[in-house]
């Protein structure tokens, strides 16, 4: 049944190295968690448990991860803030698999998303029948979360409505929900918390009240410091989407993967990688998580109709589609990196250069 799904949940996953730090615990564990703060940033940042090898969920700044989890053992809240594509989102959910062995309680913020998402909603038909009742209510994961002594997930909470936000700030200041219909109360467990991520590129659509922040304990995810960080993330990402695809290809090489991130960091920091020349910008994102993507439609590209690796072609069909989001903008700046700076860079890079001048 698990290889019929098309995205297993990280406790799922990666169940074997979450049952072996469990099994492996020494140090205290905190009430409502499965496993000590130590073995928790075990899971995300690499190590042993025992026999079993863990691997590293997130590449970067080890002290970021501590400060995370050490916020998730006291009774404040976690905003993690970054760029797109700074693991946002793949930090808040290992964190919640190795915390409570279940990432699945999750709110996706949207223009769309209501109060009652946030709180509980109700199934109208039973409501109608029988009036208010606890089998009428609809439990949000927050509400699952406070009930359980678990952790739920926002995800892009400055998508969201003011009204939707301020709707946490009761929550997470009084760490109960009432419900009125029912004349009742219920008070969060101990381990009850909320871990919400947020996108600076996202700024200023609903701007998070100073009242909202002040609930959090607030992580800047920056993005990859060098080039070789940006390799080693996107090649062990590209690897495990990859096993779980069926793409009928090889894994990139590394030069393929090192062009990739070279010509992504270049056009997103407005020079080259030597610092030597300026490039013009795109309106794309181009993040770690973009390459990420390129790479494994470069290999569904080269499995199901080349060869089984990855050509020039495929490289550049992939960063044509990644590149030029906005058709007179991105494609001026993409021919002037195209002559200017790759062009430039000899034989290592020709191949490459000649499959991206046939598609602009």
């Amino acid at each position: 049944m698990k290889e019929q799904i098309l995205r297993l949940p990280a406790e799922q996953l990666f169940q074997k190295e979450i049952d072996a730090l469990i099994a492996a615990e020494t140090d205290p564990v905190p009430a409502g968690w499965k496993m000590s703060p130590r073995s928790v940033r075990t899971y995300i940042c690499g190590g042993k448990a025992g026999k079993t090898v863990i691997t590293p969920k997130y590449i970067g700044h080890e002290r970021l991860v501590e400060i995370a989890i050490a916020t998730l053992v006291t009774d404040r809240a976690l905003l993690l803030i970054g760029k797109p594509g700074t693991a946002k989102s793949w930090l808040s959910e290992h964190l919640t698999a190795a915390i409570n062995g279940d990432s699945t309680k999750v709110i996706q913020g949207t223009a769309g998303t209501t109060e009652e998402q946030i709180r509980y909603s109700w199934n109208y038909a039973m409501l109608i029948a029988q009036g208010p009742s606890k089998e009428a209510m609809l439990k949000s994961p927050v509400f699952h979360a406070m009930e359980t002594g678990t952790i739920a997930r926002v995800e892009e909470i400055s998508r969201c409505a003011s009204e939707v936000q301020d709707a946490l700030i009761s929550l997470l200041s009084e760490k109960r929900i009432s419900v009125p219909e029912l004349n009742m109360e219920v008070p969060a467990k101990k381990g009850f918390s909320i871990i919400a991520t947020a996108n600076t590129r996202d700024k200023g659509v609903n701007e998070m009240s100073a009242a909202l922040k002040r609930r959090f304990n607030i992580v800047v995810l920056p993005a990859p410091a060098d080039l070789e960080s940006e390799m080693e993330i996107v090649k062990t990402r590209v690897a495990q989407l990859s096993a779980g695809l069926d793409l009928n290809a090889k894994l990139p090489e590394d030069n393929v993967v090192e062009k990739v991130c070279t010509i992504f960091r270049e056009l997103r920091c407005g020079e080259t990688c030597d610092k030597s020349q300026k490039v013009k910008g795109t309106s794309g994102v181009l993040s770690t998580a973009e390459a990420i993507s390129l790479l494994c439609n470069s290999m569904a590209l080269a499995g199901s109709f080349g060869n089984g690796t990855i050509s020039e072609g495929d490289l550049a069909a992939g960063l044509q589609g990644a590149i030029i989001k906005e058709e007179e903008k991105d494609a001026i700046a993409w021919k002037e990196y195209l002559e200017n700076v790759m062009k430039k860079r000899g034989a290592a890079w020709s191949g490459l250069y000649k499959a991206c001048k046939e598609l602009v």
